[in-house]
């Protein structure tokens, strides 16, 4: 038994592509579409620094680290494919990302899932998410398109960015202008950005100015996680400032509604953490800041509250497939 293991490992060093099987196909995906015809695990090289490290463009201090990302080539051959880059929420990778694997790769879309958790000793941050500051996962997007700029079987023009929750937040925030020119070093902007029950909480400076790329964001009326009316806010925001950026809500739709896995009935996330109640914003120096006396902002602030709800939802499943699906379609044929 340790020998997969060991190669396994041996993969995530070296680089090393490994080819894995697939299992039974999540609901409303067809059984044989839904098989990757390779899997590679890539590596590459990011780094860990706080908020304020990234907001003001500086990565001295921050502390290198390797990342893995884990490519699904839908379709065999040699043709360049288009590719979603899957970025995961606070519980890191899980049945969600595969789910959305799964279902791009039965419509021939490629997928690249970033673990941003496990080369930096993580497992979880929902229940103390100081442990990693959220722009992280910005820069990891922006170091794997770097990575699937150079893959011989992906199509640079077609790459989608899409993320779940704090991951959400990763994949609205990476389409600034701002963050884009200072930490994407790849040539690649995406096509589309998809930001699933985000994180809309934090106001950073010049947040309205975003590359000229759609932004469709997806979230519960049911979701005291992430609410999803703080992103209807910034949305509107957004389309004042002459962004193409869209909203769909689902009706009584929970956190993680798109995971299979996930509890039919809502259940408490006993321990989470959520700044539903933060005015979070990004003050002249880099710094985050929250509430009137723009106080430093701490996970401990009385505005951090616990236990919110989750909950899995078959019919916002599908309906979030089947809206994805037609963005994806737009945006890709728009290249």
């Amino acid at each position: 038994m340790q020998r997969p293991i060991l190669f396994l490992a041996a993969c995530l060093l070296a680089g090393i592509p490994r080819a894995v099987s697939a299992g039974p196909a999540p609901d409303g995906v067809a059984d044989l579409g839904s098989y990757a015809t390779r899997v590679e695990i890539h590596p590459f090289e990011s780094l860990t620094l706080t908020d304020r490290q990234f907001l003001t463009g500086t990565s001295e201090g921050a502390k290198p680290v390797t990342v893995a990302g884990l490519l699904r080539v839908a379709k065999a051959g040699t043709e360049r494919l288009p590719t979603v880059i899957l970025m995961h929420g606070s519980g890191g990778l899980g049945g969600n990302i595969e789910f959305w694997q799964r279902a791009l790769a039965a419509r021939g879309i490629s997928t690249f899932a970033i673990d941003g958790f496990t080369g930096r000793g993580l497992t979880s941050v929902n229940t103390d998410q100081s442990l990693l500051a959220r722009t992280n996962l910005i820069l990891d997007i922006y170091r794997a398109l770097g990575v699937l700029a150079r893959h011989p079987r992906v199509d640079p023009a077609r790459i989608a960015v899409m993320g779940f929750s704090r991951g959400g937040q990763a994949a609205l925030y990476a389409s600034l202008k701002r963050f884009d020119a200072a930490w994407n070093r790849s040539g690649v902007t995406p096509a589309l950005y998809l930001p699933v029950y985000p994180d809309c909480s934090i106001r950073f400076r010049d947040d309205t100015a975003v590359v000229d790329r759609p932004i469709r964001m997806f979230g519960g009326s049911g979701d005291d996680y992430n609410p999803a009316a703080t992103c209807a806010a910034y949305a509107e925001r957004l389309k004042a400032a002459g962004a193409d950026v869209d909203l769909t809500v689902y009706p009584g739709a929970q956190h993680v509604f798109d995971n299979p896995t996930g509890p039919s009935q809502p259940v408490v996330a006993r321990g989470a953490q959520t700044v539903r109640a933060c005015a979070i914003r990004e003050a002249a120096d880099g710094a985050l800041v929250e509430g009137a006396n723009a106080a430093p902002f701490t996970y401990a602030d009385p505005c951090v509250q616990r236990d919110p709800h989750i909950g899995s939802d078959a019919a916002a499943r599908a309906a979030a497939l089947s809206r994805v699906s037609e963005a994806l379609d737009t945006a890709f044929r728009a290249r």
